[in-house]
């Protein structure tokens, strides 16, 4: 192993004791908020008072530190994965047998209960996910080449323990062949999971020029677009949009997309 290596992997723990550090200070912070409402709840009532939305923002600022923590847990996990010995070439591997396969079991559901609060609510929500539809970044095969593409799926299942969803691409495809539904098993990098129709304080308020990832309509497919209406007085209202590589005559036609298929977009979008 190189010293840039170790490096790295050491520049990668600091940051993830950083953000440690910063989802404890936020917890302790709603805690006190908590406490504030249950002793006076009759506060939020009072003119003037911003209690409940600094609970709100509080509660965002953790969202985005646990995803945050979940982004660099899987960096660290892919640069030891690339550092560690694949074993001695030929060696079979030996199969696990009763007593050791349940300690391993056990050291698992040990390993989940030491994890921050901020991972196990990010499983938490991973696993609440089950026969939802989200966004889902596949690889898909066109013209004897591999491309990324984002599609609707529905979640079928999630492993914890390897962190991998079972996804269904519900539309069948195109090709002669497999023209049936599909399965997937993705990471949870690979997910996004849409804002809820039925609560829409579950999603973000994307402002005019905001480059998005959204389902065009009829489809269940989505594309990278630009936000055009900047007048939405409410969560619930719909989007007007301009997809990439959408022009008709010229120029780029708006579509209108209801508020839950539009989510932020991905850093390093390729598509």
């Amino acid at each position: 192993m190189s010293s840039p290596d170790i490096a790295g992997i050491l520049d990668k723990s600091k940051e993830l004791d950083q953000l440690r550090k910063e989802q404890e200070e936020v917890l302790v912070e709603i805690n006190k908020m908590h406490k504030k409402l249950q002793a006076t709840p009759e506060v939020v009532e009072k003119p003037g008072d911003n209690s409940l939305a600094k609970l709100k923002n509080l509660y965002v600022h953790a969202k985005e530190l646990s995803e945050s923590e979940v982004n660099v847990s899987n960096l660290l996990l892919s640069q030891l994965d690339a550092l560690l010995p694949s074993g001695p070439p030929g060696q079979p591997r030996r199969r696990m047998e009763g007593n050791e396969q349940k300690r391993k079991r056990m050291k698992s559901d040990s390993d989940i209960s030491r994890m921050s609060p901020s991972v196990r609510n990010q499983l938490e929500l991973f696993a609440s996910l089950k026969g939802e539809q989200v966004a889902a970044r596949v690889m898909v095969t066109q013209e004897d080449a591999e491309k990324e593409e984002w599609l609707v799926v529905k979640v079928l299942h999630f492993d914890k323990e390897t962190r991998e969803l079972e996804v269904l691409d519900e539309e069948p495809g195109d090709d002669e062949e497999g023209g049936g539904q599909r399965k997937y098993k993705l990471p949870m990098t690979a997910i996004i999971p849409f804002p809820k129709r039925t609560d829409p304080s579950s999603a973000q308020d994307f402002p005019t020029g905001r480059h998005v990832l959204a389902v065009y309509p009829g489809t269940t497919a989505l594309y990278k677009a630009t936000v055009v209406n900047g007048h939405r007085k409410r969560k619930t209202d719909e989007y007007l949009l301009e997809f990439d590589d959408d022009e008709e005559d010229g120029a780029l036609p708006q579509r209108v997309v209801p508020f839950h298929k539009v989510v932020a977009l991905p850093d390093g979008h390729r598509q």
